[in-house]
């Protein structure tokens, strides 16, 4: 008689395991073609005119934010669909957008090519080291959630708040804040993922863009106060 083992158990940690590495494998893909409208976006920001963002900030800041907000819930309504990735594809080109601005300014620094280059290369390094710490690493990143939702809420308003008083230097700190920020949610959204918390793509694709996106936004505006050359 051949002896019986009972593999239940292990059949269904090899499925769950599986299932968890297609979401992982799925959303690295999908953020990797997210990322072609955002530069395809960004490209034509950068030659467009923005008079109405300068003159009116309070105003433009709320429009901009009125329409991710709507992306964001209809992603969220059609993430089992593909209409929820043509969704996704379609904020990251708006997001890409709305990198004009700020790559307009850079890019009129003397070394503003250079500082480009080293905020979007120092993005990557942070998540290729953060996103291989996450997926390799036993530990549950999930106990962050908490402290960075209420860093989130806190970044928020004081940027809310500089739009009136508009302090330099509460910017530059801000700026700084967030960088660890997202450094943390990249963390934490990752290792959702790898720990099963998060089984849609779509909707991991959308936090983990949205951490990276953070993430180089604030690391271009620390990078431009600190090594900013004008002509």
């Amino acid at each position: 008689m051949q002896p019986q083992y009972d593999m239940t158990g292990y059949d269904g940690s090899v499925s769950l395991g599986t299932s968890r590495n297609k979401v992982l494998r799925n959303t690295y893909m999908l953020l990797g073609i997210s990322l072609v409208p955002t530069v395809v976006g960004a490209l034509v920001g950068m030659s467009m005119n923005f008079a109405f963002m300068a003159g009116h900030p309070i105003l433009y800041t709320v429009g901009m934010f009125a329409v991710m907000m709507g992306l964001f819930f209809a992603i969220s309504a059609t993430r089992n669909s593909g209409l929820g990735v043509v969704l996704l594809l379609v904020l990251t080109g708006f997001m890409g957008l709305m990198l004009g601005p700020i790559l307009q300014v850079a890019l009129h620094l003397s070394n503003g090519a250079q500082i480009v280059g080293l905020a979007a290369g120092g993005t990557a390094a942070i998540f290729m080291v953060l996103a291989g710490i996450a997926s390799t690493s036993k530990r549950d990143f999930s106990f962050m959630g908490k402290f960075l939702l209420v860093g989130i809420v806190l970044l928020i308003l004081a940027s809310v708040a500089n739009l009136f008083f508009h302090i330099p230097a509460l910017a530059l700190t801000l700026s700084a804040v967030a960088v660890l920020l997202f450094s943390g949610f990249i963390l934490f959204d990752v290792s959702r993922v790898v720990n099963g918390g998060e089984t849609n793509y779509v909707m991991a694709t959308l936090a983990i863009y949205l951490d990276i996106y953070n993430l180089f936004v604030n690391l271009l505006q620390l990078l431009m106060a600190l090594m900013g050359e004008r002509d």
